[in-house]
Formats: C-alpha cells, structure tokens, sequence
C-alpha cells in the first residue's frame, strides 16, 4: 500500500504527459504553415483552445510527477515514465484519427509487459528524505560532466542517427537530475513550508537542469531521427534515474537469480521502444511528418 500513492501518480503524471504531447501536436497542425516568426507562431497557439489544454495537462502531470517523487522512490517513479511513447501513441489513434498496426500494439503491450516484469522483479526499496551534500556533489559533477561530453559529441557529428542519439542521452540525464533534485525539494516543502522550499537550493537545480532538458530535447529532435533519440531518451531516463536513486538516495533493488527477469524486463521494454519510434504515427507526434491525413499506419 506504501507503494500505491506514488505509483498511480507516476502513472498519472505519464498519461498527461503523453496527453498534452498529443493535444499541443493537434494544435499545432491546425495552424497554417507560413514564414512567421516564432512570437507570430505563439499567438496563433494561443487562439487555440486545444493548446491552451495542452499546456494545463503539462502542469498537471507536472503536479502529479512532484506528489510521486514526495511519496516514492526515485527507483519507482521515474520507470514508469517509459510509458509516455506507449500512452502518447494510444492517444494519438484516437485525437489525431491516426491507427496503430498490430505490430505497434505489440510492440506497446512488449513495453508495458517488460516495465511490469523489471520493476516486479526489481521490487525497489528505500525512501530517504534528506540527502547529505557529499553525496550530491559527486553525482551533480558526474552527471554534468556527461551532459557536456555528450553535447561535445554531438556537436562533432554531422545530422544523423548519432547526432540525435548524442543529443537524447543528455536530455535524459537532464532530466534523470532534474527528477531527483526535484524529489528533495518536495521533501523540503512538506518538512519546512513555501520558505524553506523556495531557500533551498535542490529548487533551482531542478528548474535549472529542467530548462537544460528541455533545450536539449528540442536539438534531439532536430538533430535526426526519433528512432535514435527517442530510445535513448525514453531508456536513459530510467536508467540514469535508477543508478541515481541506488547512489544518491540508498535505494536497492534485489540482485541475485531476479537480476534474470529484471533483464528480461528490460529486454522487453527495449524492443518495444525501438519498434515503436520507427512507427510514422510516433514520427508525426514530433513534427516528422506534417500532414493530418497520413499520421496513421498503414
């Protein structure tokens, strides 16, 4: 039962996610495509209702992402957002009348199989509140040392697979950080109140590496295409996350023999990633394919 809470708030705050990307793709294909520039862009956005909701669902999951961090482990939560590419494809079926072939519902339920086999055998443990500064300090430095060397990297290749793949693996471990600083100042908000929250500095490391994630998402996208960032996104997000919960926060997870379905887990969610970024429905979900007619598959 301890689990619960945070669970069905992870689980919800990756349904909206996966609903505003939905809602903001809609409203962007309603708009004309022309040479405005970008302010012009926003105000026709903003016009549209279907954005406007897009945006109130982003802060919602938001909410609901912060109240799973409070009450659960890192190790928990953050897995569970592997299912935003699944949820956002289900969706998108119906908003944006696209179809999922059998393959794309196979490759769904092999993601939603293989999260519920890993984190089962996994069986995460562990909930510290307050976090000892010599242990964010290493894992702070570690962390942004790898996010410059994967931007470095990528900024060294030309537009491509590996660019885009370069690209995603630092947004993932932005957004790894920005999730378990974001965990310690919900910590601090429920301990010591709006002050506390707003003196401490977890706060503005996570609006700051949030910020960094959400720049680095859009080179991702840019860069090439999603079959290479979005795996390395959607997977080192929860595999950065993992080590960060074991290392920073002393969660465990049982080794020995379950380490075997842990794999098979994993294996399982791996492949049905791969298999659903390759899908043109998922393209156009991130602007690859503009037209509203063909964001289906056939």
């Amino acid at each position: 039962m301890d689990m619960l809470m945070p669970v069905l708030f992870a689980l919800g705050a990756a349904f909206g996610n996966a609903l505003a990307t939905v809602l903001q793709r809609k409203a962007a294909l309603g708009v004309p495509r022309s040479d405005k520039l970008r302010a012009g862009l926003m105000l026709d956005l903003l016009r549209r209702p279907v954005w406007l909701a897009g945006i109130i669902t982003m802060i919602t999951a938001a909410v609901c992402q912060a109240v799973a961090l409070a009450t659960g482990p890192l190790t928990v939560v953050q897995p569970l957002f592997v299912l935003e590419l699944p949820l956002a494809l289900a969706i998108a079926t119906v908003l944006l009348r696209g179809r999922l072939s059998r393959t794309g519902w196979a490759a769904a339920f092999a993601v939603v199989a293989g999260l519920a086999v890993a984190l089962t055998a996994a069986s995460p443990e562990g909930n510290l509140t307050h976090v000892p500064m010599d242990r964010w300090i290493p894992a702070l430095v570690v962390c942004a040392g790898a996010i410059v060397a994967l931007v470095l990297a990528a900024l060294r290749r030309s537009e491509g697979r590996t660019r885009a793949a370069c690209f995603g693996l630092a947004t993932a471990v932005a957004y790894a950080v920005t999730a378990a600083l974001m965990k310690a100042s919900m910590h601090t908000l429920a301990d010591g109140g709006l002050t506390a929250f707003l003196t401490a500095w977890q706060t503005y490391g996570f609006a700051l590496f949030g910020a960094a994630a959400l720049f680095l998402l859009e080179n991702a996208m840019q860069a090439g295409p999603l079959v290479a960032s979005q795996p390395a996104i959607t997977l080192g997000d929860a595999s950065v996350s993992l080590a960060l919960g074991i290392t920073v926060y002393s969660e465990s997870v049982r080794t020995g023999w379950w380490l075997l379905p842990q794999l098979l887990g994993v294996a399982l969610i791996v492949a049905g990633v791969l298999m659903l970024s390759r899908l043109p429905i998922a393209r156009s979900l991130t602007g690859g394919d503009r037209s509203t007619g063909n964001a289906g598959v056939p």
